[in-house]
């Protein structure tokens, strides 16, 4: 199944690793640097450069989404129940 992360990105749900609110961005070192790194090696893709509120690390690349993290762990946990 798939997980719609905004815009026209659709990401395999059994590729999701996480979901994250995007305050957490700034919530320890440790993520901060993850994500400077992913950016900085071109893993990073943001679907909508006016606003993001979650981000989705998969096994591929990490998404800044505009839909909340709420809403895509809702979405992801009715794809869990499907499978």
């Amino acid at each position: 199944m798939f997980i719609h992360l905004g815009g026209d990105v659709m990401v395999q749900s059994k590729d999701v690793i996480a979901i994250f609110d995007l305050k957490m961005k700034y919530s320890s070192d440790s993520t901060k640097e993850f994500l400077n790194v992913a950016d900085e090696e071109g893993f990073v893709v943001t679907i909508d450069e006016n606003e993001s509120k979650s981000f989705v690390v998969t096994t591929k690349k990490v998404y800044y989404s505009p839909i909340s993290s709420l809403t895509l762990k809702k979405r992801a946990g009715f794809v869990s129940e499907l499978e």
